[in-house]
């Protein structure tokens, strides 16, 4: 369990405070700008001063606490010497994680590395301790930069389920975990992270904050796994691995083949049988035409939408029934909802 703190002794002790009788092993979490704009204009500070508040802040908590963590805010906008040299005296204050933050999303993927590995190669007190990273998404890039800062030697990555955070965000945790996983041979990394709960884990934020997911968003958006265009689809229905490279049944969702304008005549035929509608080639084509009649106004088509009734157009008229209307009662009845095909 951490707490976050400014190098104030009231915000120090505060986070010691908060943390009393913790079952978890606990951390204070320190931080102070190292740029020259935030030094000059947001602090008042020289350089100088913010080695010595950095050293007090440190070692004002390092013996009440288990861990210490000390961040040099707006690290990626500071000059690397000087990071270096405030990284090298919070750990002979006591530090035991280090964190580099790209506090405005400024950084390029290369950029980050580079600069990663310059303060790693100036400061080599860093290979005592935990190197961490923390990047916000300004430019769209927090994941990219997270990783990069992976392959430069973090072993600490600082994110948030679905993105969240000040301004556009920070690094989502679920697409840094899946980028590791499903590039492990390159990255090399396990998180440990149990996946399964990734879903539920994003609607449960999702809910709690009001903050809705966006629909294309990675790993967790409602089309992350939805599959529409024709050509895809039919790739789909003969090996998954065609156009998809994380199965969704490991984060507990889904993968779905939905009605649009873009589907194609192998998708319309997969969604009638699997609705339990037997249909000649002749009835299919029918069918087709009127599902792409009305796929070209609409966003999404169902079943419903293409057969008014249904029974008409089925063999075997108790294998398929709107909701509300009659049918066998000791058949199973499958609809296009219950199929997954809305």
């Amino acid at each position: 369990m951490a707490a976050l703190a400014r190098t104030r002794v009231e915000d120090l002790d505060a986070a010691v405070e908060a943390l009393a009788g913790a079952r978890s092993r606990t951390r204070v979490h320190v931080f102070l700008a190292t740029s020259p704009i935030h030094m000059e204009r947001k602090l008042g500070l020289e350089p100088p001063e913010v080695v010595e508040q950095a050293r007090f802040a440190v070692s004002y908590v390092a013996d009440r606490v288990d861990e210490v963590e000390f961040s040099c805010e707006d690290a990626t906008r500071s000059d690397p010497a000087f990071v270096a040299e405030v990284c090298r005296t919070a750990i002979e204050a006591g530090a035991t994680t280090i964190n580099l933050p790209d506090t405005v999303g400024y950084s390029l993927p290369d950029e980050h590395a580079a600069f990663l590995h310059e303060v790693r190669s100036l400061c080599p007190e860093l290979d005592q301790v935990a190197l961490s990273v923390h990047c916000h998404n300004d430019l769209g890039l927090a994941v990219a930069n997270t990783l990069a800062g992976v392959g430069a030697g973090a072993t600490q990555v600082e994110c948030t389920i679905n993105g969240l955070g000040e301004r556009a965000g920070n690094a989502a945790l679920e697409e840094v975990v899946m980028a590791l996983r499903v590039r492990s041979a390159v990255l090399g990394c396990d998180t440990g992270v149990n996946v399964k709960e990734i879903g539920r884990i994003s609607q449960l934020v999702s809910q709690l904050t009001g903050y809705a997911v966006q629909r294309n968003k990675a790993i967790v958006g409602a089309s992350a796994f939805a599959h529409e265009a024709g050509i895809h689809q039919d790739g789909m229905l003969k090996d998954v691995a065609t156009y998809q490279i994380i199965d969704p049944e490991e984060l507990g969702l889904t993968m779905t083949l939905p009605l649009g304008k873009h589907s194609g005549r192998h998708a319309f035929r997969r969604a009638c049988e699997q609705a339990g509608m037997q249909l000649s080639d002749a009835e299919l084509a029918e069918a087709f035409q009127r599902f792409k009649a009305l796929a070209d106004n609409r966003r999404a088509v169902t079943l419903y939408d293409v057969f008014d009734e249904g029974a008409e157009h089925v063999r075997e008229a108790d294998q398929w029934r709107r909701p509300g209307g009659t049918g066998s009662s000791t058949s199973t009845q499958r609809t296009p909802a219950a199929a997954g095909l809305e």
